[in-house]
């Protein structure tokens, strides 16, 4: 089956949405299954790939006092949406509708605000304005992939990661890093291991979660030997459908077992993965 590309003019003007209009842009609404490979594959990951190390604390009042939840998903083109179908089969849509399955009772919104081709330094530079109109409770932001498309300095990123979760830490939300993706274009680059290893480091000092998608896609290519096509798009770099949902999925159990576990089992440190 042929996979759709996401037309990137329709992403552009959205994206222009965004600014003119934030709390309307890519708000999940649609509960449109995503497609999937030609092959059925079932969506897995080992627990030690996903599992995160600290709780959501800010996450679980919420939801023991049955107030409402907004997750705010910032990051570039696989956070916008860049090989789905459509924007109900993005990662951020798909995970709106995960969660809410998980919390029926719940008031869960995700909302999408990632743009096509941005950097660190491009979402630090919008951080506080998009804190102030969408007041999350919970931010998500996919990271470092742009950086190493385009060969940028680590300690320039080094430096804007570190700002970047100063002022996320000073408002008090949960925070979830997302990691590169497992792609030949992503893994191409000879920084890229590097890059993972900032990541989690600064997760680390910050005491915060990653989402470490670079592993879980690696786990699906290497030890599941699914090949590239059917988890990526023909551009060799963006998720499809399939890989969206999946990762929707494996965050949405994530997320609801740290928001959910007894505090005292939380561990102080982030495992660490071999690459």
């Amino acid at each position: 089956m042929t996979i759709i590309r996401a037309d990137y003019r329709f992403l552009a003007a959205l994206t222009v949405a965004a600014i003119a209009a934030p709390s309307a842009y890519f708000v999940s609404h649609a509960q449109t299954p995503p497609q999937v490979p030609a092959r059925t594959i079932a969506c897995s990951a080992p627990a030690e790939l996903t599992k995160f190390n600290r709780p959501l604390a800010r996450t679980a009042r919420l939801l023991s006092a049955g107030k409402p939840i907004t997750i705010v998903a910032l990051g570039s083109s696989s956070t916008a949406g860049a090989g789905a179908s459509s924007p109900a089969a993005t990662y951020p849509s798909r995970l709106e509708a995960d969660l809410k399955q998980a919390f029926p009772l719940g008031n869960i919104h995700v909302l999408n605000r990632g743009i096509n081709g941005v950097e660190v330094r491009d979402v630090l530079e919008k951080l506080d304005q998009g804190m102030s109109a969408d007041k999350p409770d919970l931010v998500l932001w996919q990271l470092g992939t742009n950086s190493l498309l385009r060969d940028r300095a680590l300690a320039d990123s080094s430096e804007r990661i570190g700002q970047g979760l100063a002022k996320l830490k000073k408002t008090g939300v949960d925070a979830i890093l997302i990691n590169p993706q497992y792609a030949p274009k992503v893994i191409a680059k000879p920084e890229v291991g590097h890059m993972v290893e900032l990541i989690a480091k600064f997760a680390q000092q910050a005491n915060i979660n990653v989402f470490d998608r670079y592993a879980v896609m690696k786990y699906w290519r290497v030890s599941q030997n699914i090949p590239f096509g059917e988890f990526l798009s023909p551009d060799e770099l963006h998720m499809n459908d399939w890989s969206y949902a999946c990762t929707a999925k494996l965050l949405a159990n994530a997320i609801k077992e740290a928001a959910t576990r007894p505090a005292q089992t939380a561990t102080s440190a982030p495992a660490v993965h071999p690459r």
